[in-house]
């Protein structure tokens, strides 16, 4: 591997350039190198490439945007949901952990399906899939047909995720690839800028099928873009689609999420939950031994997680994803179930989060060539830590302005992270294995995000229950004091005081709210915890020197700090 032979040198050697790395005497300065070992790109070559980067790194970004904002956009709909529906708190994480656990499942299947086939062809049947199957949900009659028509989105969404990288990593090389992947990140922060904002617009002025209904239109115009503008990559050498690996992976995930979404109301040491956790961990075991055993062929290739940067930078984002994106989802519960306010003036308030995410986010681009990678990335998420642990400020009678701090700070931190994961993911491997890297590398950030949400959010929903249950106004209710605290974790206080008599209605409304606030304050604190331990991994395991030459190219040629002088961060 690249990095096996770049730690093989003797320290402050530089690297010789072997037979297959040394460019034909008639190659040009001009345009990317091809793949190692092979020539440099005539002049139709290269003339189509340059031709095909605008539209393909506009392509990958439209679908990002698409993407991104089905992230953010769902979050602010979710009361809405819950009334036009009659869903409860478990439903609602459903609409989430559906999407995300089948994009979880399907990304690494997208990557190698992408290699084998072709990734302008994939690429193009996971936009079919995405946008017909948002058109299904927006047209949902209850909240099972939503969460299925959420699951098959997520299967469109991990094609798209994991082929947009391998598309980008395939046209643009050395500064060009930072500066596009730093674009790449601005679009992404751009949709989760305005999520809340444009799905807070949908809900109030329309409905909320319209999050979903909207990627209708911009997805057949993606489509029709595609077909003409796209250039056609492939690794010829790839192998079969590992089936039985995705089984056992998807099952294993479902499994657990389930097992954290149904532990509150089925009780934590029921037998259907303690199998559920035990089938995850046997499933788990056995993907594992599947991809040891089928080596090269497999669609998680394990050989990547030896080197230090693959692994680390997987380990940071899982660790990073699993509580920023839990923080959102109960934050917006917070200012919407206690604070009281609209879809739309819930949106408006995220917007200093959101917009500090997106500014950053476009100026991140530039720092990929000069800044050590482990220390961007360790930075990113120490700052999105730091935020979460900001929310601790808030008391029962704050205002939302409260969380002014905390949104500045994640802010910063989720716009700085996206860019450098992307590209740091993809740049361990040569350009022709970028599919099962970038498709390796989003697994763990999906997966993060739906074990993150099931997980903290269980967290929160005991927590608030037994805070309630402990009042004094929860010792008044008696028997029915737990079945109230689980409808204020679930809608706030607003649902506890309607179904009380009217004498008790005014402290079981301050209990409520304060049951609220220590819950949140109570999970943001651990959350931010488990987030500044992906920092430390980041710091101790991310380094120049495990990128790939393709990855170095424009770093080097400038003099920022090459394979064998740059600091690792410790």
């Amino acid at each position: 591997m690249p990095s096996e032979a770049a730690d093989a040198r003797p320290p402050g050697q530089s690297p010789k350039p072997t037979p297959d790395q040394t460019p034909p005497p008639d190659a040009g300065p001009a345009g990317p190198p091809g793949p190692p070992g092979g020539p440099a790109p005539d002049a139709a070559e290269e003339a189509a490439s340059r031709r095909a980067r605008p539209w393909t790194l506009g392509l990958v970004c439209v679908a990002m945007f698409m993407l991104m904002l089905d992230v953010t956009v769902v979050n602010v709909a979710l009361p809405e949901l819950r009334t036009s529906l009659d869903a409860g708190f478990s439903d609602l994480q459903w609409v989430i952990d559906s999407y995300t656990l089948t994009l979880a499942a399907f990304l690494l299947t997208g990557g190698s399906l992408a290699d084998r086939l072709g990734r302008k062809r994939v690429f193009t049947v996971g936009l079919v899939v995405f946008t017909l199957s948002s058109l299904v949900a927006g047209l949902a009659q209850d909240v099972l047909a939503l969460n299925l028509a959420r699951g098959v989105q997520g299967v469109g969404a991990a094609v798209l995720f994991s082929v947009g990288p391998a598309l980008i990593g395939h046209e643009f090389r050395g500064k060009d690839r930072g500066m596009a992947f730093g674009l790449f990140g601005a679009v992404a922060g751009l949709a989760l800028a305005f999520g809340p904002l444009v799905g807070g617009l949908l809900t109030d002025a329309l409905s909320w099928r319209w999050i979903f209904l909207v990627n209708v239109p911009i997805g057949v115009a993606a489509l029709l873009a595609g077909a003409v503008h796209l250039r056609e990559s492939r690794q010829p050498q790839a192998h079969r689609v590992d089936w039985w690996g995705m089984v056992a992976f998807a099952a294993s995930l479902t499994l657990l999420v389930l097992g954290f979404l149904r532990g509150e109301s089925s009780g934590w040491t029921s037998g259907p939950i303690l199998a559920a956790f035990a089938g995850a961990l046997v499933l788990m075991i056995a993907f594992v031994a599947i991809e040891r055993h089928l080596g090269e062929r497999a669609m998680f290739d394990l050989s990547l997680l030896r080197i230090p940067t693959f692994g680390g930078i997987c380990v940071a984002t899982f660790l990073s994803n699993a509580t920023s994106l839990a923080a959102v989802f109960l934050q917006i519960s917070y200012i919407q179930n206690v604070l009281g306010f609209s879809p739309w003036e819930t949106g408006l308030r995220l917007m200093p989060m959101m917009l500090t995410l997106f500014v950053v986010a476009a100026l991140t681009g530039g720092l990929l060539q000069t800044m050590p990678p482990g220390l961007l990335v360790g930075l990113s998420i120490g700052f999105i830590a730091a935020g979460m642990g900001l929310v601790t400020l808030v008391e029962p009678d704050s205002s939302w302005t409260a969380l002014l701090p905390s949104m500045v700070v994640t802010g910063i931190g989720m716009g700085l992270f996206n860019p450098p994961r992307a590209a740091v993911t993809i740049g361990v491997v040569p350009p022709e294995k970028a599919g099962m890297a970038s498709g390796m590398g989003e697994t763990f950030q999906q997966v993060g995000v739906a074990v993150g949400i099931a997980a903290f959010g269980a967290l929160f929903h005991h927590r608030v229950t037994d805070a309630f249950a402990a009042s004094d106004a929860g010792g008044q209710l008696g028997d029915r004091a737990h079945e109230v605290g689980t409808a204020v974790a679930a809608e706030g206080q607003g649902q506890a005081v309607a179904d009380v008599p009217a004498d008790l209605a005014d402290p079981v409304a301050e209990a409520a709210r304060t049951a609220f606030v220590s819950g949140l304050t109570d999970v943001m604190a651990l959350c931010a915890a488990v987030c500044a331990l992906g920092a430390v991994v980041a710091f101790a395991f991310i380094r120049r020197r495990d990128l790939h030459a393709s990855a170095r190219e424009g770093a080097d040629a400038e003099g920022a700090p090459g394979p064998d002088t740059a600091p690792v961060p410790a």
